[in-house]
């Protein structure tokens, strides 16, 4: 039981661009019921909010959990975030700026709710009880459309001053490309990385995933890419190879700056591409790490995976409840 005598439920939410997950957990971090729906941005925030509260209801409604059951709502969206405040600042697959959606939300469902980033939750639940298990200082990297971030200091989310901490995506590494070439995004993303492989086999690169994709060249996603790289196809190896070099050369100066001890690789291309390609990050950051002791640096796979988001959501709204 919860200290004020409720059941100790809460509901954890991973919000995206395209999709979002709805889950009920318990107090000790069961999850109970989970409840998947379209994100549909495009309808705007009243659409995107009432779809929220659609998932929650269905979620506790498997869960066999009343809404006045619930302690408090965590809800993990992606951009940049004020979690002090509840505001989304930016967040530009939702087409959202400075909207308050926590006090939206929690006016909707008339239970507590409390906003992070989805980078943020992820690598919390991955933290508490994932692949960051027992690592007090890490960094969090998910590569997908874009690549977030996410930083533990002392066992605790670090946010700055600014809520940018972790936010490694949009640091600068090769300077001297064209602009929209240059950041880690622009370069080291499952976007990108398709994007590269798509204009290589335009410019007549030969390819498998030509004959994978059946011709049609935007049928290129994570899991094609995987099934190529698999099979050694010897471009899409050239562009995957490269891309973990320079992942693990920023990645090795993080932890040099940082004096991490681990790092936790998630997102869509990671599970698609799995561990054989997160080792070769591995030891391009090994090997960029200074001086010698950081190179025992871990690399490793989100073992949580697509629940990750959803579970750290709940904890956050958990501890800062408790904390209340």
């Amino acid at each position: 039981m919860a200290k004020n005598g409720k059941s100790g439920y809460y509901i954890g939410i991973d919000l995206g661009g395209t999709n979002m997950q709805v889950g009920v957990v318990s107090s000790d971090l069961k999850l109970l019921s989970q409840a998947k729906k379209k994100t549909k941005a495009e309808d705007g925030i009243d659409g995107v909010m009432s779809r929220i509260v659609e998932g929650v209801v269905e979620a506790c409604s498997e869960a066999k959990v009343k809404l006045t059951d619930l302690e408090a709502i965590g809800l993990a969206a992606p951009g940049a975030v004020d979690p002090s405040e509840g505001i989304v600042l930016a967040a530009d697959n939702l087409r959202w700026t400075e909207t308050p959606a926590a006090q939206i939300l929690q006016k909707r469902t008339g239970v507590k709710t409390y906003l992070d980033n989805d980078v943020n939750a992820a690598v919390w639940g991955e933290n508490r009880l994932g692949a960051g298990k027992n690592s007090k200082n890490l960094l969090g990297v998910w590569l997908g459309t874009g690549i977030g971030g996410g930083l533990i200091f002392n066992g605790e989310l670090y946010y700055g001053p600014f809520f940018t901490a972790g936010e490694i995506g949009h640091m600068i590494s090769l300077p001297f490309n064209p602009p929209g070439e240059r950041s880690l995004e622009h370069n080291c993303s499952r976007t990108a990385i398709v994007n590269r492989l798509v204009k290589l086999i335009k410019a007549n690169r030969k390819s498998k995933l030509v004959d994978l994709a059946e011709g049609d060249l935007d049928k290129i996603k994570s899991k094609l890419v995987a099934k190529a790289y698999e099979d050694k196809d010897e471009l899409t190896v050239e562009v995957l190879d490269s891309a973990a070099e320079l992942l693990g050369i920023t990645l090795g100066g993080v932890t040099t700056l940082l004096s991490l001890d681990r790092i936790v690789l998630g997102g869509g291309l990671t599970e698609a591409m799995g561990n054989p390609w997160v080792n070769l990050v591995e030891q391009h950051t090994r090997k960029f790490a200074f001086p010698e002791r950081c190179k025992q640096v871990k690399v490793v796979a989100s073992t949580l995976e697509d629940r990750a988001g959803l579970m750290g959501a709940a904890m956050i709204a958990m501890q800062r409840h408790e904390e209340k």
